[in-house]
């Protein structure tokens, strides 16, 4: 009986591993169609400029994503991570405007106060037992409101902060034009893969997800790993609060809702399952990518604002939808 039950448990893992491959072949296939219909359909999509502005446009959605990604792989949900990395924009600006710090301080700080956001969240959800949709929602809030409140709703330039824009816009490599900002984002998708695939903090994101209890029974402490998950979640907020306010050379108290939305569709699309226990970082990489290049397309075609809301929308509900069939036929 044993030996069925491993060979069953095998046969298992390999389905969900080709279950997986085949959900990321089919976003990349979706995004190579994507620039083609765009391309045919604009002159300009093409151009160096656009593919830099969307490779830009990716940084924040992208890293947002990536540290959702562990959360939805344990089964959670995380819809703080755009208010959280407003909220984080603006202590950036507390820090480095209004309290003279450093630079590297500054930012240092705004990280933290990402990585305390997810750790509040996780506390929420595994000590007080929260649901993760509950009690992220009300971090969400929590979040926009500490911004409107430490701002004064108003924004927080940083006009006067000689380089920080450069952590952004400018360019460590200077023989190829590509934004500091589009490196960090490919950094922090490695530094993502090696913490999923190669750390044991990676081992237990999937095995919460795949089986709590199990997992409970088998003698690991899920909730002390919960709150870890969910902090180094918040980490990557906190990345993505600082480069948007690098980008924007200032830190807008009223931004950020919406942005929650988009990057768990990017993963979603990746093939990270919204029923936890199965995903990946390259897979959130690639719908990240899909996200920026259908916004940038839209643009560029000149469909309305209130359009292009829709068009991503109805990929959000597709993207559900998926997940749904995928889970349905593993």
């Amino acid at each position: 009986m044993t030996d069925i039950a491993v060979n069953n448990e095998e046969k298992k893992e390999k389905l969900f591993r080709g279950t997986s491959a085949l959900q990321q072949i089919l976003a990349f296939a979706s995004l190579i169609l994507l620039i083609i219909f765009f391309s045919v359909a604009s002159e300009h999509f093409l151009t160096w400029s656009n593919i830099e502005g969307i490779l830009l446009s990716t940084t924040v959605i992208g890293i947002l994503a990536l540290g959702t990604t562990f959360v939805i792989i344990t089964g959670g949900i995380d819809l703080s991570i755009g208010t959280g990395m407003t909220l984080t924009s603006v202590m950036t600006g507390v820090f480095i405007v209004f309290l003279g710090l450093p630079i590297i301080v500054g930012i240092i700080g705004g990280v933290l106060v990402g990585a305390l956001i997810g750790f509040v969240s996780g506390f929420s959800v595994s000590i007080l037992r929260i649901p993760p949709f509950i009690a992220t929602l009300a971090m969400m809030m929590i979040a926009k409101g500490l911004s409107l409140v430490i701002s004064g709703a108003s924004p927080i330039y940083f006009t006067d902060i000689e380089g920080f824009n450069q952590i952004a816009l400018g360019n460590v490599v200077s023989s190829i034009s590509i934004p500091n900002a589009v490196l960090i984002f490919f950094i922090m998708v490695i530094i993502g893969w090696i913490l999923l695939s190669k750390t044991i903090v990676g081992r237990y994101t999937f095995s919460i997800g795949s089986n709590e209890e199990a997992t409970r029974l088998s003698g690991i402490n899920v909730k002390k790993w919960k709150i870890i998950i969910y902090t180094i979640a918040g980490s990557f907020t906190g990345i993505a609060g600082v480069l948007m306010a690098s980008r924007l050379n200032s830190a807008q108290p009223s931004l950020g809702m919406g942005y929650e939305l988009e990057a768990i569709a990017a993963v979603v699309i990746g093939g990270t399952s919204l029923s936890g226990g199965k995903g990946s970082l390259i897979g959130t990489m690639i719908g990240a990518l899909i996200m920026s290049v259908l916004t940038n397309g839209l643009r560029i075609m000149s469909i309305p604002q209130e359009w292009q809301t829709v068009v991503v929308g109805i990929v959000i509900l597709l993207a559900v939808y998926i997940d749904m069939l995928r889970k349905k036929g593993a």
